[in-house]
């Protein structure tokens, strides 16, 4: 239970690494200083269950007896993508061919982040749509969790239909 939340101040960086099995990463403050910790809770009450190593991110923190910790945050700004590289499963689109792709509101039926992808299916649709990790990763997410609710833009690539990009599920209900 996070106390003191009165004293909370904004602080700005990069995660630094975030485990969702383990419920907790850090984020490197910009200004320095000691890692800040960085809890699923506060995660989830943002409205994700995982973000991806390299995300710029905005907090509001809090000192504790346990040293720096998140209490809420602001903003998440997925990693740049290195735009030369394309995964095995890209069959070439581009992210400019994703202007009027609707966001689909979606499903995860598993994702192994081992093996680098997993499947959702959009509400009503039985069809399975493929996920890449890296795609996950350029959405600015690191991994999904069985039955959590997403959001998906959907391409039909050369092995059937993709996500090209993820997004949390309340980020999914604002561009409604």
């Amino acid at each position: 239970m996070l106390e003191n939340t009165s004293d909370a101040r904004s602080m700005r960086g990069l995660v630094k690494w975030f485990d969702p099995s383990k419920g907790f990463g850090f984020v490197v403050a910009d200004d320095g200083g000691p890692d800040i910790l960085l809890h699923a809770n506060v995660l989830r009450n943002f409205g994700q269950s995982s973000v991806a190593d390299g995300s710029a991110i905005e907090l509001s923190v809090i000192d504790t007896e346990r040293g720096i910790q998140a209490a809420e945050i602001i903003t998440i700004t997925p990693p740049e993508m290195d735009l030369d590289h394309k995964t095995p499963h890209d069959d070439g689109f581009e992210d400019a061919d994703l202007t009027g792709v609707a966001l689909e509101p979606a499903r995860v039926k598993w994702f192994d982040k081992s093996k680098g992808f997993g499947f959702a299916n959009v509400f009503g649709v039985s069809d399975d749509i493929f996920i890449h990790v890296e795609v996950l990763r350029r959405s600015g997410l690191a991994d999904l969790q069985y039955g959590e609710a997403i959001g998906v833009r959907v391409v039909d690539g050369k092995r059937g239909r993709m996500a090209a990009q993820v997004a949390s599920w309340e980020v999914a209900l604002k561009e409604e």
